[in-house]
């Protein structure tokens, strides 16, 4: 990209939320349902003569989110009509908010958010040999709308933005912000200008992926900018995002919000959110859980790195074992011990182990009843069979051995064997030692003192 353009981004997020029910129906809100359009009913299908009626529990969620961005909760709210002609919406219109959003404001990730608001979710349309269909099990979903402020400059920032969201969402238990299910989809709004001033706004649909969300805006900007230097204009438009050809492609040209007829939704009252108690500011932050970044400061106040502390707090159901884990450990260095063991050798995925045992092998670890090798070893069998770490350790022949006795005869053993190697040592070569450490922890099948077995090879060498 050139030096004299600057990218500006906003980003467009919608997140289905998790209700028992559809937005404004009795509907089941299903998304594993695999039948198509096996949960409607005559309002999600829009049959003359039906009446919406407003799901409070996507009400609350919005408002909860809205608490956790630090947003302005709105007093008033309503719902409006949005205007447009596609298959999908069975209605000839979409049931939104425009004027009066749920919330106004905000921050994540250090980008500032403009509102977030509640709406309906359109049918699922597929295209296959030459005929089209529609499944509205997914019509009138509750989706929720995040637009942020174009105050994002690059595509990175922009992915960790959405990371941080889907992450944000998962922990609040509102959504489960899955992309490949399309239960959280990414839009980004993205102009180039060399004078500090908004350029004109493409924005580009299909991103289903984190990557993909990165990819296509650093596509956008050098597709923008390219055609900037070579004297043309940036057309305002829709473009989806080909993931096999990596570029992005015309769709259609963007529609205002003039183009939508926007109007107060007639069939549903308007809500004024202070008369509803368990609506208040103070009720929603009070039912808030820890927030991602409330928990990486804890998990860095205890000592635990902060590229550790960073991927377990991205783990929901990770975070929770590692925090049940640790209310087994008293000590900070053995939760940090634990942390490591938790990243390295489960890659956060602890299957069978229980925290009470993992917390078991950590200390065993840490009182040197196992080496590094043994306590990956029975860790292994722990995620993948469960059991207590000392009774694995005991029948695989893994517990420590820091007999000074028994070590010595395979100490000596080991110098025997490698005399040659022994005579490098005292010929100077420093890193014969390591290898002489490897063949004793391999002679005593990893269960060798590792710091005794140094100390009775330097005798040995001496």
């Amino acid at each position: 990209m050139s030096a004299s353009y600057r990218p500006t981004i906003g980003l467009e997020v919608h997140a289905e939320l998790k209700t028992r029910t559809k937005m404004f129906c009795e509907s089941r809100n299903d998304p594993e349902e695999e039948r198509a359009n096996a949960n409607v009913c005559p309002v999600c299908m829009a049959h003359p003569g039906t009446l919406p009626v407003i799901n409070r529990a996507a009400v609350r969620n919005v408002l909860r989110v809205g608490a956790a961005l630090g947003g302005t909760l709105a007093d008033y709210t309503e719902f409006d009509r949005k205007s447009y002609f596609y298959p999908d919406i069975p209605k000839g219109y979409q049931i939104s908010q425009y004027e009066h959003p749920l919330v106004a404001g905000g921050s994540l990730n250090g980008v500032a958010i403009t509102r977030v608001h509640l709406e309906e979710d359109t049918a699922r349309s597929t295209h296959a040999k030459g005929a089209s269909s529609v499944d509205f099990n997914r019509a009138g979903v509750p989706l929720m709308e995040l637009v942020t402020e174009p105050v994002i400059h690059d595509a990175k920032t922009a992915g960790d933005f959405a990371k941080e969201l889907q992450l944000l969402l998962k922990t609040l238990g509102v959504s489960d912000a899955n992309l490949e299910k399309g239960e959280m989809r990414i839009e980004a709004n993205v102009s180039v200008s060399k004078d500090g001033t908004l350029g004109t706004k493409v924005e580009v649909k299909n991103l289903n992926s984190f990557r993909s969300v990165e990819r296509a805006i650093e596509h956008e900007i050098a597709r923008q900018t390219k055609e900037l230097e070579r004297g043309g204009t940036v057309v305002q438009e829709t473009r989806g995002w080909d993931e096999g050809k990596q570029e992005t492609f015309h769709q259609r040209f963007k529609e205002g919000s003039a183009d939508y007829r926007y109007f107060p939704e007639p069939d549903l009252p308007k809500l004024l959110i202070s008369e509803i108690p368990d609506f208040s500011a103070n009720a929603l932050k009070a039912s808030l859980p820890e927030l991602p970044s409330a928990r990486r400061a804890r998990y860095a106040a205890l000592g635990v790195k902060e590229a550790d502390a960073d991927t377990i707090a991205g783990n929901v159901e990770g975070a929770a074992f590692f925090d049940a884990t640790a209310e087994f450990l008293s000590a900070p260095e053995h939760i940090v011990l634990a942390a490591n063991f938790f990243i390295t050798d489960l890659a956060g995925a602890p299957g069978k182990a229980t925290p009470a045992d993992f917390s078991a092998l950590v200390r065993m670890f840490a009182e040197k009843k196992l080496s590094s090798r043994g306590a990956k070893d029975v860790l292994a069998v722990l995620a993948e069979e469960g059991g207590d770490p000392e009774a694995v350790a005991k029948e695989k022949g893994l517990m420590q051995v820091s007999d000074e006795g028994a070590l010595r005869a395979a100490v000596e053993g080991v110098l025997k064997e490698h005399a040659g190697v022994a005579e490098e040592y005292r010929a100077g070569k420093a890193t014969a030692l390591q290898f002489l450490i490897g063949a004793s922890m391999k002679a005593t099948k990893g269960a060798g003192n590792p710091a005794l077995i140094r100390k009775l090879l330097e005798e040995g060498l001496t």
